[in-house]
C-alpha cells in the first residue's frame, strides 16, 4: 500500500516512476488487513497524517477512474471494560485539536448501535468520519493509477540492492537489471530492515503474525465494528473480514532478539494477547540471518510472498467470540483465513525519513498496523521527501534517527 500511494503521488507530479515489486502489489501485509481507514484512536504523531490519508481516500477514484472501494461508513466500538471505555474517553482531549469527528456512546446507546447476546456495554464509541476500503483490491487499483501518469510496475521483480557511488544512491540493482536513479523509497514492509542492513542502516524492525477470516456473504450486522473479542468488517460483497485486535504470535528470530529490549514495551501495552513461537521463519523470511551480493538469488526473491499459515486456534477463537455475541452469524461459513506480518517499531509509530548515511535512500515503513488506512499520507509524505517538496505534516517524528539519538521513545496508541 504505501509503496504503491508513495509511486502514485511522484507520477502524479510528473516524474519518471519505477514501482519495484518481488512478488505482485499488495500481496502481503496491505491485502491481510481489517480494511479500516480511521483518525480514531490514532497516536496524536499519526493524526495529522491520518486527515491527510482520508482525504487521500476519498480522491482517488476520480484521479483514478477505477473505484478503491473506500466508504466513509464510520466505525462503531463497544466495551463492558470500564479502563477501556476510560482510556476512549482520555483519547478525546488528544483528538480535540485536529477536528476529530468522534462521539462517545452512553450504555444504551452502544447497546442500540452493537447489540450483542449476553452483553451489556458500559458505552462506546462512534468515529463518525472513518470508513474502510476493500485490502485485496486498494493497492493494485491505486498501482495501475500511478501507471495512468506514467510509472512502470515491475512484478516477480525483486530489488537486490542499490548501486553506490560515493555514498551515494545510484541505482537500484534488480533481479533483471538495474534501474538508473538517484533516489531509492524503500517501502518493504516486514523485509525493510533487512535490506536496509547490506548498507549499514540500522532500522529497529519486528513483526507479529496475525491471523483472520473472511466469510461468505451473509446476514447485515454493521459496516465496522469493535469489540473486546471480535472486529468485523463487512466487504462490498456481503462477506465479513473477521479478526480479533491485538491477538498475536511473536516469532522467535534472529532480528527479534537483535532489537528485543527496544520493543518490549511497546509488546506489553499493545498485544493483549501474545504468544510466543518460533518456527521457520528464524531461518528464513524478512527477520532471519541472510547474505548475498547483486548477482545471487536474494531472499526476496527464495520468498516471493511472505504467506504465513493461519493459527487453527485464533480461528476457532474468532468464530467462538462473533457467534457468541451475533447469534444470527452461528454456522457462517468461512470463505478463506490467512496469516499476515505485521511490522512494527518500538513506538508503534511509523518511519518515513530519508536514511542518515546513504545519500538517496528513503525508508517508509513500519506501519505498526496502520499501514493500510494511513498508507496514502505515509505515500504521500515520503514522495515529498523524496521530491524534496515541502511536506504535508512536520516529518520530524517520524525521522529514522529518533531510535538512536537519545529521544525518548514513546509507545504510540492507547
Amino acid at each position: 500500500m504505501v509503496g504503491a500511494t508513495a509511486a502514485f503521488f511522484l507520477a502524479e507530479r510528473g516524474l519518471s516512476v519505477a514501482l519495484v515489486e518481488k512478488g505482485h502489489v499488495g500481496c502481503e501485509q496491505s491485502s491481510r488487513n481489517f480494511g479500516w481507514c480511521r483518525r480514531q484512536m490514532r497516536d496524536a504523531r499519526e493524526l495529522p497524517l491520518s486527515g491527510i490519508a482520508l482525504q487521500a481516500w476519498d480522491e482517488f477514484a476520480a484521479k483514478i477512474g477505477d473505484d478503491v472501494g473506500f466508504r466513509r461508513c464510520g466505525l462503531l466500538y463497544a466495551t463492558d471494560n470500564p479502563k477501556q471505555l476510560a482510556e476512549w474517553e482520555a483519547w478525546r482531549e488528544t483528538a480535540r485539536p485536529f477536528n476529530v469527528n468522534t462521539k462517545m456512546l452512553s450504555a444504551r446507546e452502544a447497546a442500540a448501535a452493537i447489540p450483542a447476546k449476553g452483553r451489556q456495554w458500559l458505552g462506546g464509541v462512534h468515529s463518525i468520519n472513518d470508513g474502510k476500503a476493500e485490502p485485496a483490491t486498494a493497492a493494485p487499483t491505486i498501482a495501475n493509477g500511478a501507471r495512468k501518469f506514467g510509472a512502470t510496475i515491475h512484478q516477480e521483480c525483486a530489488a537486490r540492492g542499490l548501486d553506490m557511488v560515493n555514498g551515494a544512491v545510484a541505482g537500484v540493482i534488480t533481479e533483471k537489471g538495474t534501474i538508473r536513479t538517484q533516489a531509492v523509497l524503500c517501502a518493504g514492509g516486514a523485509w525493510t530492515s533487512m535490506f536496509c542492513r547490506q548498507y549499514g542502516v540500522l532500522f529497529p524492525q519486528a513483526s507479529v503474525r496475525q491471523t483472520a477470516l473472511r466469510t461468505r456473504p451473509t446476514t447485515d450486522l454493521g459496516e465496522a465494528i469493535y469489540t473486546p473479542e471480535c472486529a468485523l468488517t463487512r466487504r462490498l460483497d456481503g462477506s465479513y473480514t473477521l479478526a480479533i485486535s491485538g491477538r498475536a504470535t511473536l516469532d522467535i528470530t534472529p532480528q527479534g532478539l537483535r532489537y528485543a529490549r527496544s520493543f518490549m514495551p511497546m509488546f506489553m501495552k499493545r498485544l493483549k494477547a501474545v504468544q510466543i513461537g518460533i518456527n521457520g521463519s528464524f531461518f528464513r523470511g524478512p527477520e532471519a540471518f541472510a547474505s548475498w551480493n547483486s548477482d545471487t538469488t536474494s531472499p526476496f526473491e527464495r520468498m516471493r510472498v511472505l504467506d504465513p499459515a493461519p493459527s487453527r486456534r485464533t480461528i476457532a477463537a474468532i468464530l467462538k467470540g462473533v457467534t457468541n455475541q451475533f447469534p444470527a452469524l452461528t454456522g457462517i461459513e468461512v470463505a478463506d483465513s490467512w496469516g499476515g506480518y505485521v511490522d512494527c517499531t518500538p513506538d508503534a509509530v511509523p518511519v518515513i525519513s530519508q536514511a542518515d548515511g546513504v545519500k538517496g535512500l528513503y525508508l517508509a515503513a513500519g506501519g505498526s498496523g496502520h499501514g493500510f488506512g494511513l498508507g496514502p499520507g505515509i505515500g504521500r509524505l515520503a514522495a515529498e521527501l523524496v521530491a524534496n517538496d515541502t511536506p504535508c505534516v512536520d516529518p520530524t517524528p517520524f525521522r529514522l534517527s529518533r531510535f538512536f539519538d537519545g529521544s525518548r521513545i514513546k509507545v504510540g496508541g492507547i
